[in-house]
Parts: C-alpha cells; sequence; structure tokens
C-alpha cells in the first residue's frame, strides 16, 4: 500500500441520487477497512437535471459521467464510483477504469401494482421505460404494449408508477435489491427473455491515468470475473457505436474460461426484426474478451444490425 496515499484523505465523487449514494457508501466501507480515510463528495450531474427527454435524445450516458471527470480533473476528488452501464464506452483521454467490482444481479425486473408479470399485462397496457434497449425487447416480447418513456431516479420512477401513470415499469434489479426494494419486483426477467445491457448490475471506479498509487489501492476491490464478462459486452457495444441511441443488449456468462457471449439488437422503429448473435471462446485476458465483443458487433451488423447513423454518443 502506498504510504503517501495512507496517509491522506481519499475523496470519491459521485451523484446523489439514493442509488449512487449507495453505491458510493459500498466503495467507502471497503476502502476504510483497508485504512484509508475516505470522504464523498456529492455532485448534481446533467442527466440528473435533465428529466423531460429520453437519454438518446439528450446527449446519452455521458451526462451521468461527466462533472464527475471534471472534479477528478480539477483535484477536487480522487475516484469517481459509476453504474459501469452508465459509463461510455470510450473514456476521455487521461481518464481510465481502474476497477470493475463483483456483479450484483445484472438481470431486468418487472415491477408492478396490480400484474404479477408481462404475461398479464392486458392489451394495450402502458409500460415505462428509459431505455431504447427494453423498449426493443418488450416490443418483440408483447407488440400490442405502450411503450413510454420513463425518466428520473428509482424513486421518482416507481412514484410515477404508484401514482398511475403507468401499468408496469421495468428497471434494473441489481438498483432495486441495493437499495433494499427487492419486494417491489414482482417477476425478474431470464436473460433469454430480456437480454440484460453491457455493464448491467456491475460498478466501476474510474480514475486519472496517472495515478498508479490509486490504481494499487483499488486492487482488492476488483472481480475479475466481472471485469472479463462486462469488457466483452462493452466491446459490443463499442462496436456497435456505444451509446444510448443505440437499442442494443450484450450479455456475458463464465463458466471457467470459457466465456458465452449473447448480444440483441431492435429497430426502435419496428421496421425490423430483433437481431440475435451468440458465440463462445476460451478467455482469460481483457484483451481476449474484447476482441470477443468486437466480433460479435460485427457479427450483428452482418446479420442486418446497423450502428447509429448519426454518431450520437
Amino acid at each position: 500500500m502506498n504510504t503517501v496515499l495512507k496517509n491522506s484523505e481519499l475523496i470519491i465523487a459521485t451523484r446523489e441520487s439514493r442509488l449512487a449514494l449507495w453505491q458510493a457508501h459500498h466503495v467507502q466501507a471497503l476502502l476504510r477497512a483497508q485504512g484509508l480515510q475516505v470522504e464523498l463528495l456529492g455532485m448534481t450531474t446533467k442527466g440528473d437535471q435533465i428529466l423531460d427527454r429520453t437519454l438518446s435524445k439528450v446527449g446519452g450516458k455521458g451526462l451521468f459521467v461527466k462533472e464527475l471527470e471534471v472534479a477528478l480533473e480539477e483535484g477536487r476528488a480522487h475516484i469517481a464510483v459509476h453504474s459501469l452501464k452508465d459509463v461510455p464506452m470510450e473514456l476521455p483521454q487521461g481518464f481510465t477504469l481502474a476497477c470493475v467490482m463483483e456483479r450484483e444481479d445484472p438481470r431486468d425486473a418487472f415491477v408492478s401494482p396490480r400484474y404479477a408479470r408481462l404475461e398479464d399485462l392486458p392489451q394495450g397496457a402502458v409500460v415505462g421505460t428509459s431505455s431504447l434497449r427494453r423498449q426493443v425487447l418488450l416490443q418483440d416480447l408483447r407488440p400490442d404494449l405502450k411503450i413510454v418513456p420513463l425518466r428520473g431516479n428509482l424513486d421518482t420512477r416507481l412514484r410515477k408508477l404508484d401514482e398511475g401513470q403507468y401499468d408496469a415499469i421495468v428497471l434494473a434489479a441489481a438498483g432495486l435489491k441495493r437499495l433494499g426494494l427487492q419486494e417491489r419486483i414482482r417477476h425478474i426477467f431470464e436473460p433469454e427473455q430480456m437480454l440484460p445491457a453491457a455493464g448491467q448490475g456491475a460498478l466501476g471506479i474510474e480514475i486519472r491515468s496517472e495515478r498508479n498509487d490509486l490504481h494499487a489501492a483499488l486492487q482488492p476491490l476488483v472481480d475479475m470475473p466481472t471485469w472479463l464478462r462486462v469488457t466483452a459486452e462493452r466491446a459490443v457495444s463499442r462496436g456497435m457505436g456505444g451509446s444510448c441511441s443505440v437499442p442494443l443488449a450484450a450479455f456475458a456468462t463464465l463458466d471457467g474460461t470459457q466465456l458465452r457471449l449473447r448480444a440483441a439488437w431492435g429497430d426502435p422503429e419496428g421496421k425490423n426484426a430483433l437481431v440475435r448473435v451468440e458465440q463462445s471462446a476460451s478467455i482469460t485476458t481483457l484483451e481476449q474478451a474484447d476482441a470477443l465483443g468486437l466480433a460479435v458487433a460485427q457479427a450483428l451488423q452482418a446479420a442486418g444490425a446497423r450502428p447509429p447513423v448519426d454518431g450520437a454518443h
């Protein structure tokens, strides 16, 4: 352990939503257990402020991390804790992902006060989601449903559901479980039914590239099986244009060294059928996982999936 680091205070930049704070406190507790002094710097990001439009229309995933990166750059904070599915596929120059932690449940959850499962929803029922991926997968499962945008943090989304604005909503199971809201989950979709997003359920820690001392301090928090899986998933996303405007699912499982990577792409306009691709390989390094992900992205495109024309990120 770097002694300079041990004697100084480490500051975590975090969004101020209840879930983001849970994640930051979780990392804080793990680092404090190593004998480090760790405090939080709470921030409101543009992604938290713009709630009247879908993410894909206002600039994508980077909206949730930009302000945190500025705090790292200016030295007001040393590390940033992110939900990995909010982290852009390409980090700005000077920044690096120093750690990927053990994954929580990566699946999607069906949440509804009146209906137990998606199959129970009446024809034309209104389902809320913030994600193009969920939209195309839901449309494939139930073309008769009305899928409408749902923005806001977890508590806001649940409140809108409880107010009767939606018959059901689909959320990441990980967030509900982390906040002790398991009882809101009526049904968890298996990946065969609703393939998760790249990195869903995993936490990533970002630092300035030159901070080798922080890199070393974060190594005990690394979960390599998770990191291999999400690297493959994120490479699919990167190969497909890597933004919120891509209706893409990518999910990897690891059995020993055998990595199985599944991906799906859908057309939000509903003009093209869902494209699904699966490949497996023996993987022991992040570079190999990345290569498998890029191969799956190429296979998706060969099967008819299209990256976003505008290159929006």
